[in-house]
């Protein structure tokens, strides 16, 4: 808990919790944990407990339910959060109350799990972090380019493993900013790629993709669904000597980068935090159903709370008649 703001928060508040509300030693050691954690994560971003916003609370008990801490022990930390804010509102600390309106964890749908987005960072920066040090050898600066170009387009665009091993050159319109992507049942659909995307491609294209196809004069057998040594391949993404990359190759890069972050990710995380991070900033399910692929909207309204949390969020704000006078 380390700003001194934070400290005399929860010191104040435990002394309430203590004197007035006269709760045990066990009770108040609880509330000291799980305000402690909350204040930890809001200082990752720059924030202390008197400045939290709503989004942050609903982030942070996001967070713990990506954790895989169960819905008991979230719903117990919400209330200790309820529990301080009340007090500092009480004691005119504070003007408004972030955990106003947030209803129990209980009635959440469990999202997929997702990185928070500075985990997604730290996933994202990890290969080209990696360059630094020693100078790396041509064929390990390529590899680390292609790298960091597949996890843009992930988070980018929300792909599947197979669409990503299977992606062509041609498929990509750099200069429109998108990509084709062929999913499930051969359907087909437009992938926008924002500016961090089209950058790595850019590099990987210009400084990674030649040096790969160009690294396969070896020895090494060729596997049947590889593309044979001399052939160039058709493949965006591609391993040394051209050859296609496999699924458990990118499942060890996705999770070696979000090793960087603390976090164990998969493929499929950075495709829930794509679209976790969309609709908690604003944008609607229908959009988010046609980045994912999803052939039916029901697929796509497990975001739904958050849909309607950033919904309220804005009334909260614009509505003239939504505050108390």
């Amino acid at each position: 808990m380390g700003s001194d703001a934070n400290g005399q928060v929860v010191s104040g508040f435990l002394d309430y919790l203590r004197i007035e509300k006269g709760l045990a030693g066990l009770s108040i050691r609880a509330y000291t944990t799980d305000i402690g954690q909350f204040a930890d994560f809001l200082e990752k971003r720059k924030r202390t407990l008197g400045c939290a916003r709503r989004d942050d609370v609903r982030e942070f008990l996001q967070q713990l339910f990506s954790h895989q801490v169960d819905g008991r022990s979230v719903g117990r930390k919400l209330s200790a959060l309820r529990h301080l804010y009340r007090y500092l509102l009480l004691d005119r600390k504070i003007e408004r109350d972030p955990t106003l309106n947030i209803e129990s964890p209980r009635q959440w749908k469990i999202l997929p799990k997702a990185l928070a987005r500075d985990e997604m960072e730290a996933t994202l920066a990890a290969p080209l972090e990696a360059l630094t040090g020693h100078p790396p050898t041509k064929y390990a600066a390529a590899l680390k380019v292609r790298d960091q170009a597949m996890l843009e387009v992930f988070y980018a665009g929300a792909l599947r493993v197979s669409e990503m091993i299977n992606a062509k050159l041609e498929d990509l319109k750099l200069d429109a900013g998108y990509m084709l992507v062929r999913g499930k049942g051969d359907k087909e659909r437009v992938v926008p790629l924002g500016k961090s995307a089209q950058e790595a491609l850019r590099e990987y294209l210009e400084r990674g993709r030649a040096t790969l196809a160009g690294e396969g004069q070896s020895s090494h057998p060729v596997p049947r669904n590889a593309t044979r040594v001399g052939q160039p391949s058709a493949l965006l993404f591609i391993a040394r000597g051209g050859r296609r990359l496999t699924r458990q190759r990118v499942w060890q890069m996705v999770r070696a980068a979000s090793a960087a972050s603390g976090r164990k990710a998969s493929p499929h995380m950075l495709r829930h935090s794509c679209a976790t991070h969309m609709v908690e900033n604003g944008a609607d399910l229908r959009t988010v159903q046609t980045i994912l692929g999803h052939a039916d909207i029901s697929t796509t309204q497990v975001y739904t709370h958050l849909a309607l949390d950033r919904l309220r969020s804005v009334y909260q704000k614009h509505h003239p008649r939504a505050k108390a006078r």
